[in-house]
């Protein structure tokens, strides 16, 4: 059977219309404030493709370039500024602990990435509210969320199954464990009843949920594992490789694999149509989705 490209064009567009019709009920209109503090072509180019979907759906966003001497100073102005909806830092910024800082820094009331230590606890916890009453969900970081999207989209999550273990019966491999995208989106497909198998480029760890645990959130186990070991078991393969000598070898797909790439720059290669039954080679138009989502919930919980 042909393997079928799906673009995240089709996915977006399921979110758009209504998107636009919440923001048009609107008198006063969401702001974005996205802070730039370093020399990433790729940050720039979400820059700019957030700019322009954002302006198409009716939301405002100002993007602000400082040098990331003064970023901190900035975010914390932004946090008090009225006019100011959400908060987006383009990462990494110092590519080491100091972006964590950063994180924690924006308030969790403006936090569309969801990368704030509050929403960081939610989503590792497997907690989905900010309260008791479960009126508020937590916001999740958007590329992860995108991918879930796209995976729901194209059917791999079966809702047949009773809701959090939606991908019971999945084998996932995700090969990239940044704080920003990959750690969290094995969590939360782990979360949602899959064995994710995590790729570093230091080593392979098992993301699963124990559901005979008392607390129902996974659990991250270390192995020895190699790509080789885990990559031919899995269903789906995920990757984010921000690297463009990085291909994923076709010869370890499984046979009607699900091949989903998020990274900036193609991971797998042009053959992997001929083992594939779903391709999906960017998640971006999603993932800016997703952002709006986020701002119009934050834009609501402050209203």
């Amino acid at each position: 059977m042909p393997c079928k490209v799906v673009l995240a064009a089709e996915v977006a567009s399921n979110y758009t219309a209504e998107i636009k019709s919440e923001v048009s009920q609107k008198a006063t209109k969401p702001k974005l404030v996205g802070f730039l503090a370093n020399d990433d072509i790729y940050a720039e180019k979400y820059a700019q493709s957030s700019s322009k979907h954002l302006a198409e759906a009716g939301l405002a966003f100002e993007l602000r370039q400082v040098p990331r001497e003064s970023l901190e100073n900035e975010i914390r102005m932004a946090n008090t500024d009225d006019n100011v909806s959400g908060i987006l830092v383009y990462y990494p910024v110092y590519g080491d602990d100091r972006d964590q800082k950063l994180q924690d820094l924006v308030d969790p009331t403006k936090d569309v990435e969801g990368l704030n230590v509050v929403y960081n606890g939610k989503l590792y916890s497997n907690d989905r509210f900010l309260d008791d009453g479960k009126t508020r969900k937590a916001i999740l970081p958007c590329t992860p969320l995108a991918v879930v999207k796209v995976l729901d989209h194209i059917g791999v999550y079966n809702h047949g199954l009773p809701y959090g273990d939606h991908l019971r019966g999945k084998t996932i491999a995700v090969v990239n464990r940044s704080e920003v995208v990959g750690r969290p989106l094995a969590a939360l497909l782990a979360n949602d009843g899959a064995k994710v198998y995590s790729i570093d480029i230091n080593d392979i760890q098992i993301y699963e949920r124990d559901q005979k645990a008392s607390i129902n959130s996974h659990t991250a186990t270390m192995t020895e594992l190699k790509p080789e070991d885990v990559i031919p078991l899995c269903d789906v393969v995920i990757t984010g490789v921000p690297a463009a000598a990085y291909k994923m070898p076709t010869s370890l797909l499984k046979p009607g694999v699900v091949a989903v790439n998020f990274a900036s720059v193609r991971n797998f290669e042009p053959e992997v149509k001929d083992v594939a039954s779903i391709y999906v080679p960017s998640v971006g138009k999603v993932t800016v989705s997703m952002l709006q989502r986020n701002l119009l919930r934050l834009f609501n919980y402050q209203h």
